[in-house]
């Protein structure tokens, strides 16, 4: 799978200085997993998806300043879980989901969730494909080859817009790690680099 890159070009860096790597897009996408299996691969940390804990212990009859609550989780994690030593980190969702989640379902979005979006920077978005089978768990709310569709469509338009450098994730899990680490390596350790 090709590297896509948004805005300006960004130079490749094959420098030591830990690259944020945010793995995104809809509900049920391999987001968690794939975040896992390239921190086991990387031999690095990755940040949980701080929502899915919050459910839990919550409930799902969430509200809107819920969401609020679960962005300033998320972003208290995601720093907390950050380790400069680290050649990436990867974080399995930011505040452009905060954004989707509150818009899709609020139709607005708190000030904060913008400003964080605003503020924080990363180095690449992996933007994984809806291509996976909708699995139930008692907390996703979009099974409709539609609905995911068309919140994949937001997704691609926000990294696309983003000024960040990005890439599709599509096809089986193993697929997906293999291309994932592929275009990490290429972009970011040098054309001839293994993740070992």
């Amino acid at each position: 799978m090709e590297e896509k890159s948004s805005g300006k070009q960004a130079k490749t860096c094959f420098t030591k200085r830990m690259k944020k790597i945010v793995i995104i897009g809809p509900e049920c996408t391999g987001k968690s997993t794939l975040s896992q299996q390239l921190a086991a691969t990387y031999k690095t940390v990755w940040c949980p998806e701080f929502a899915r804990q919050y459910l839990l212990n919550n409930g799902t009859n969430y509200t809107y300043d819920d969401l609020l609550t679960i962005a300033k989780g998320q972003i208290e994690q995601e720093d907390k879980l950050a380790h400069d030593n680290q050649n990436f980190y990867f974080i399995d969702t930011d505040m452009y989901v905060m954004k989707v989640w509150c818009e899709v379902v609020y139709n607005n979005c708190h000030t904060w969730i913008l400003k964080q979006i605003a503020n924080r920077r990363y180095d690449m978005y992996l933007l994984c494909d809806v291509d996976l089978p909708w699995v139930q768990d008692g907390m996703r709310e979009y099974p409709d080859m539609q609905a995911r569709q068309k919140l994949f469509t937001v997704y691609k338009e926000l990294v696309i817009n983003s000024g960040t450098k990005w890439a599709l994730i599509s096809g089986t899990e193993q697929k997906r790690l293999q291309t994932a680490t592929s275009i990490l390596n290429t972009t970011f350790l040098g054309p001839h680099a293994s993740a070992d």
